[in-house]
This record gives C-alpha cells, structure tokens and sequence, in this order.
C-alpha cells in the first residue's frame, strides 16, 4: 500500500512540473492603459509556444515582439512621445540589427510569428518561437503592434508592423 500510494505521488507531481514551466503576462492597452487579457508563454520541446488571451483588438494580423527591456512606459524623442518607447527594441542577444522570422537564426532573437485576431477582435492562436527558451523571456516586454509583419527591413524598418499597440512586463 505505501509503495502504492509513493508511486501515485510521484505520478501526480510528474504532472505538475511542467506548470511550473509556464509565465501569464499581463497585457495592457497603451492608449486606455486597461488590461485586455493576457498572454501565457510555455516552454515546449519545440520552443516557446505564446498563447494569447486577448479581446477588443483591431481584426487582422499583428506584429508580435519580445523587446529588450521590462517596460511599457512611453519616452519621449525629438519633441514626440514613444508609446512604451522604454521597451527597447527587439530583443537581439547576438546584435544582428536585422529583422526576420521566428525560425530564421541571423535575425532578432525577439521577433515572433504574427498575432491573428479574428472578427470578434479576439486574439487567442497559439504561436510558436523555436529559437526561444522560458529563461529568455524573463525581465523582457512583450508587444503587439498595429498591423502586420512583413519579416524583414524594407520597405519599412522592423516588419513594418507600425505603432505599439498592447504590451506587457515580463516577470518569473
């Protein structure tokens, strides 16, 4: 019966260690500054999978970033204000300046597949980054931009994925 019962407890804690593997992330409206949900990251064994529980975004496809700092406030440059301008940029560990895709390895480590909000401005696909581990996230920022991602530099800098929309403050 002991052997039983230590063999059940071992089973049951099994279950619970990969939960431990999981981050919630706040996600807040720059404009309103209201949380329209949140953002769950859990490492897998293909990489980070990002699953997203947000409401009341624009219908479409959005850029999708891990910037480098855990900010969300605004800054100001050249006499105009930066919506979480103190994010920083894309999270770029080995300095490659250069924007691409999630899978690609000569590209921002912080650059994700592209958010889906679908005709109830509902966001709630899951996305993968392979390049990412859990441990990289932490003390970061996450951003959704206004429209989508072209994955590149030209014609516009950073996939062209415009304004800062949402974003939330990385935290273990």
């Amino acid at each position: 019966m002991v052997t039983f019962l230590l063999s059940f407890c071992l089973f049951l804690i099994s279950f619970n260690v990969n939960a431990t593997d999981l981050i919630k992330i706040d996600m807040k409206d720059l404009n309103s500054g209201k949380s329209i949900g949140y953002i769950t990251a859990q490492q897998s064994q293909y990489g980070v999978v990002f699953t997203p529980h947000l409401s009341d975004l624009s219908t479409g496809l959005h850029g999708f970033h891990l910037h480098e700092n855990p900010s969300c406030e605004e800054t100001k440059e050249g006499g105009r204000t930066i919506e979480a301008g103190a994010a920083g940029g894309h999270y770029d560990p080995m300095l490659t300046g250069k924007h691409g895709y999630s899978w690609t390895t000569d590209n921002h480590l912080g650059d994700l597949p592209p958010l889906y909000v679908d005709t109830y401005g509902d966001a709630t696909e899951p996305v993968l980054a392979p390049r990412l581990k859990l441990a990289d996230l932490v003390d970061r920022s996450l951003m959704v931009h206004a429209g989508g991602d072209n994955h590149a530099d030209h014609p516009h800098q950073h996939g062209g994925s415009g304004a800062r929309l949402v974003c939330g403050v990385i935290t273990k």
